[in-house]
């Protein structure tokens, strides 16, 4: 009688990535998440497949662990351990046999081997059939990832593009980035990523076992973001000075990030900066099936001392002093997964947040989280992991205090400015979502000054806090600051006494980082105001382009401050604000129709205007994922006034919303000039 021999085995790669919704992720391997089946189907030569007589016990191993289960024509008694059934009809008596393989929702996820032991009587055969990636299931109820609405799987596990949110709490700037997880080669950087891993290293077989939780895991990845402790992936860089690298601010996607690093036989990429960090995180968390999105908190505070309170110093002509190892960034960003959190009990489940930002250790590494955002809200500080230094993060006070020869002047408090926006992208828009209520027990309101294309909405007045005084401060700016313009701002000052005084103002501009206290004082003014009793005095003030250009960084930031003092009290009043001096934006248009249809040719033009006194020259870079095949690459030159005009063509691939995107990265000035189009393009 003839051997059964297995002569060809098909994976179905087609059928089973897209019922497993991991289409694109990898074309060197099939990708399968747990908790669903995948379908193999086995073509066997000799003789029929009998199941009277022959017998198939498959071999699942994950490096050095592996699990055996046989094949058979009955349903699974239990989903909780490997199974294999052989479908019916056509697989008895037959040289082709497909089997529907399960592995349980809870399995450890990583790269698979997969082997068949073909028994008959009398001999046995076995053979490696292949590999797979078994990744997370947000689709699956029985995953410890599993989330309800399809619209936000879509956004936090399936979306290759989308915004990052920086600038202040009330001019939001939106930053499209690429998170590229479908690019050639992701997959299987990342699944290298949990491979390199300290814990990994250290032992192999317990990091294999406990990936099946993706608590333990998003600390792992958490941690390798960063190359403090370990070969991970970026370098931090918050000196300004980026030799030997790459600015932060011209990063545009994961991607290449990810790329460089393994190329580098994974020596971290320089540099990177929070909203890098959190990025690329978010492009490994989808990647392996865990839901991300990328959150800003606006005014985050880093509590060195864990008192919950950030003090802030000025002197009293208004400049800002380096006197507090704290500091308050004008904004922080990190990520959440969504995950259950069986080890904290009932009420933690849902958005965890992780930051790959290196500042302080957690369990003796650089990683931060994933801290259960409801325990943030309802200050359960006592919860794994890091629920402090998250919570002071959304949560400390500000004390102002005016200085002068050591003596304090004055001193105001402000328990509203720290995490007075926390965002992200709101699912299907590029507008901002605001979630600081999950955060916090507040009411903050997303500001509405600015629209996604950039243009200025409303005028924004901010008033001093501190109602003691028998002066009211107040400033406002007269529009939203754009390069290249003159700032203009109206400082209003009220006496709240039946008696004339004589007031001494002074103004201070500084230019600063987002992360840092200021740098030298760029501009100030003083001036002498005669206030009549209740009497309502405004001054307007200018800022020329001139007077500010070639001190701004890269950010564009600028602490101006007030110092109202009263000379016949001694009486000061401070009133502060931090803002951002928005970039003009690069137009991007369609030519001919307003729809686009997947694999016709089409034609877009990116047009901009040279804003300021001096020539600019840089080189434009345009990205779009399943749009362009790859960037384009372009120098530009432009005198005072002149205009940019390019045109560049691109035949989309796929079907869906897409974004294409510039940057124009100047080489006289560290400025990145940004503009985004969404595009839907048809089938057909």
């Amino acid at each position: 009688m003839e051997d059964l021999i297995l002569k060809h085995v098909s994976l179905e790669h087609p059928a089973n990535q897209q019922s497993h919704e991991t289409e694109g992720l990898s074309s060197k391997h099939l990708v399968v998440r747990r908790g669903e089946p995948f379908r193999v189907t086995l073509f066997f030569q000799g003789r029929l497949f009998n199941p009277d007589r022959d017998s198939l016990v498959f071999r699942a191993q994950l490096g050095g662990l592996l699990v055996k289960f046989p094949a058979t024509f009955s349903k699974p008694q239990s989903y909780s351990q490997w199974n294999a059934e052989i479908e019916p009809g056509k697989s008895a008596r037959s040289q082709s046999v497909t089997v529907t393989i399960l592995a349980p929702a809870f399995s450890p996820i990583g790269l698979y081997e997969l082997c068949l032991h073909v028994l008959t009587q009398p001999r046995q055969y076995s053979y490696r059939i292949g590999e797979f990636v078994l990744l997370y299931n947000p689709w699956c109820p029985a995953d410890s990832v599993y989330l309800q609405t399809e619209d936000l799987r879509e956004e936090c596990v399936k979306s290759d593009v989308g915004f990052l949110y920086m600038g202040t709490s009330k001019n939001v700037i939106p930053r499209p980035w690429e998170f590229g997880q479908y690019e050639e080669g992701i997959l299987e950087i990342c699944l290298d990523l949990l491979k390199i891993s300290p814990q990994h290293r250290r032992n192999w077989q317990k990091d294999y076992l406990c990936r099946s939780d993706p608590v333990y895991l998003s600390r792992v990845v958490c941690a390798m973001i960063n190359c403090e402790d370990d070969r991970g992936i970026l370098k931090g860089n918050w000196s300004g000075v980026f030799k030997n690298g790459v600015s932060p601010s011209e990063w545009s996607g994961s991607a290449d990030i990810l790329k460089l690093w393994a190329e580098s036989k994974f020596s971290p990429v320089h540099y990177g900066q929070c909203w890098v960090f959190a990025a690329v995180m978010c492009t490994v968390m989808r990647v392996l099936g865990i839901p991300c999105r990328v959150v800003t908190n606006f005014n985050s505070a880093h509590d060195t001392n864990a008192n919950l309170v950030i003090e802030e110093y000025y002197d009293g002509m208004g400049k800002k002093l380096h006197m507090s190892k704290d500091s308050i960034w004008n904004f922080h960003v990190w990520v959440e997964c969504w995950m259950a959190r069986r080890d904290l009990g009932s009420g933690f489940d849902g958005w965890q947040v992780l930051d790959p930002t290196p500042q302080e250790r957690s369990g003796g590494i650089f990683c931060c989280g994933p801290s259960p955002v409801k325990g943030i809200r309802d200050r359960r500080l006592n919860l794994i992991y890091d629920v402090p230094f998250v919570y002071a993060e959304v949560n400390a006070d500000v004390h102002t205090v005016i200085v002068q020869n050591g003596q304090v002047l004055s001193r105001s408090v402000d328990k509203e400015r720290v995490g007075s926006v926390i965002c992200t992208k709101s699912v299907g828009s590029a507008l901002p979502q605001n979630v600081t209520s999950a955060y916090k027990n507040t009411k903050a309101v997303m500001p509405s000054n600015r629209s996604t294309d950039g243009s200025p909405r409303s005028r924004r007045s901010y008033a001093n806090r501190e109602e003691k005084h028998t002066l009211a401060l107040s400033m406002s700016l007269d529009k939203t600051p754009i390069a290249g313009e003159t700032i203009s701002f109206t400082v209003t000052v009220t006496n709240k006494e039946n008696s004339p005084k004589i007031l001494k103002e002074h103004i201070n501009a500084q230019a600063k980082e987002y992360n840092s206290s200021p740098l030298e004082t760029f501009w100030e003014v003083h001036n002498l105001l005669r206030l009549a009793p209740y009497e309502v005095k405004t001054t307007v003030h200018h800022i020329t382009h001139s007077e500010y250009d070639e001190m701004l960084l890269g950010d564009g930031l600028v602490n101006l401050a007030v110092v109202m003092q009263d000379i016949g009290s001694y009486e000061r009043v401070l009133v502060t604000e931090e803002f951002n001096i928005t970039n003009p934006l690069i137009s991007i248009s369609m030519t001919g129709n307003d729809y686009v249809v997947k694999n016709e040719k089409r034609e877009a033009r990116f047009l901009f205007r040279n804003p300021f006194h001096i020539p600019m020259s840089g080189v434009l870079t345009v990205m779009g994922a399943g749009l362009l095949h790859k960037k384009v690459h372009s120098n530009v030159s432009l005198q005072p006034g002149e205009i940019m005009e390019e045109k560049i063509s691109f035949t989309p691939k796929a079907a869906g919303t897409k974004m294409l995107h510039a940057n124009l990265v100047f080489k006289n000035r560290p400025m990145v000039i940004r503009g985004f189009t969404t595009v839907l393009v048809r089938a057909t």
